[in-house]
């Protein structure tokens, strides 16, 4: 049937077979429907009457979340630094400045970034491999090499990736150091390997600061060295044998410690006798020729009585240790002798009197320096004449 057909309802070709008052959409009301719905999600509460009330509305809600956003965004640039870290600041990805420990501001990402480097710790990078050494001995090594980062800018960015750098400096150093080192050199505890600790702490240290890694090397350590299997237990006699040499050096360096002062001392004490007998003999030789001219004064005074006093001392010192005795009676042929040994109880080894003598027993000892003669008296003792 045409459109405009009789009966038809006034249709055309836009109304899309619906009534006449099913046209196409307006757009002005599909604004409006937007509005209304997105007008309360930013603070617009709908529409109002009285005109663009609305509008007004939806832009200070707007307003209002852009401007916590911005604060949030700002407030994300705080950041805090330990005290064993350094920040480095970048804008636009160009570094901007080194930043000390404590809390700091940085215009937040993506305009400026910052990285932090902890420049007190100390790591360690470990490497073990076969060498050649100066004479084509093969020796396995084991180093470690411990390190802080000294530079944080350099860490960052002069190098791709500054441990593995370090893992190649360390190989590199130590076949440099072993190649121009023995076997016995780099076995030997005497001082081989120290010479290889140190040259390499030296050598490892002068490649990083080439490379400008910002690394420092703290220290280097190195496992004991094991030479080749096929030798490995006469390399193991050798340094037994040279740490038995070291131990048996430093006992005769305790000895020799020990023994000299005493053979000081010794040497001393026999000297200060040998002063003290020079003394003794001095003195009693004094005494000697002090009583030697008491002696002459006196026989000068008395001759006669000196010479009889001298006589019977002398013959009290000898027969004071004879044991038998001859008597020569006048007037009589025969000779009378006196066992005093036996009478006396005398102890021929001893020489000490038995008390079991009740007839005869030795008389009291005399005082010490003291002298007497044949009749009791002192040695010294002037003699009277007729006695």
């Amino acid at each position: 049937m045409a459109w405009n057909e009789p009966g038809g309802g006034d249709k055309d070709p836009w109304s899309g077979g619906r009534g006449g008052d099913q046209g196409p959409p307006d757009l002005d009301e599909v604004f409006r429907q937007f509005r209304r719905r997105f007008g309360g999600l930013f603070g617009g509460g709908g529409p109002r009457r009285g005109g663009g009330g609305g509008g007004s509305a939806t832009g200070i809600g707007f307003g209002f979340l852009l401007g916590i956003a911005l604060l949030v965004w700002l407030a994300s640039g705080i950041y805090i630094v330990d005290e064993a870290e350094r920040g480095i600041v970048l804008r636009l990805g160009r570094y901007t400045q080194t930043v000390g420990p404590g809390p700091h501001w940085h215009i937040p990402y993506p305009v400026e970034q910052v990285f932090k480097v902890n420049v007190k710790r100390v790591d360690e990078v470990k490497h073990r491999a076969q060498m050649l050494t100066k004479d084509v001995n093969l020796v396995q090594m084991t180093v470690s090499v411990q390190y802080k980062v000294i530079d944080p800018k350099a860490y960052l960015f002069s190098v791709r990736d500054p441990e593995y750098t370090l893992q190649e400096v360390t190989e590199s150093a130590l076949r440099e150091v072993v190649g121009t080192k023995t076997l016995d050199e780099i076995l030997s505890k005497a001082g081989g390997r120290d010479v290889v600790v140190q040259e390499m702490e030296k050598n490892v240290q002068a490649l990083l600061e080439s490379y400008n890694t910002g690394l420092q090397v703290v220290k280097v350590n190195m496992e004991s060295p094991q030479p080749p299997q096929a030798v490995q237990a006469a390399f193991q006699d050798a340094i037994k044998a040279e740490e038995d040499e070291d131990r048996y050096k430093k006992q005769a360096e305790a000895y020799e410690r020990d023994i000299i002062p005493k053979a000081e001392g010794e040497a001393q004490r026999i000297v200060q006798e040998a002063e003290g007998y020079k003394q003794m003999v001095i003195d009693n030789a004094r005494g000697e020729t002090s009583q030697f001219l008491q002696t002459l004064k006196a026989y000068r005074e008395a001759p006669e009585i000196s010479r009889r006093r001298l006589y019977i001392e002398t013959m009290e010192a000898v027969l004071s240790s004879v044991s038998k005795v001859v008597i020569d009676v006048d007037e009589s042929g025969n000779l009378l002798y006196l066992p005093l040994d036996r009478m006396l109880g005398v102890d021929s080894a001893a020489g000490n009197s038995s008390s079991g003598s009740p007839l005869f027993r030795s008389p009291p000892p005399l005082a010490s320096g003291s002298r007497t003669n044949g009749n009791g008296r002192r040695a010294g003792t002037p003699l009277r004449e007729g006695r």
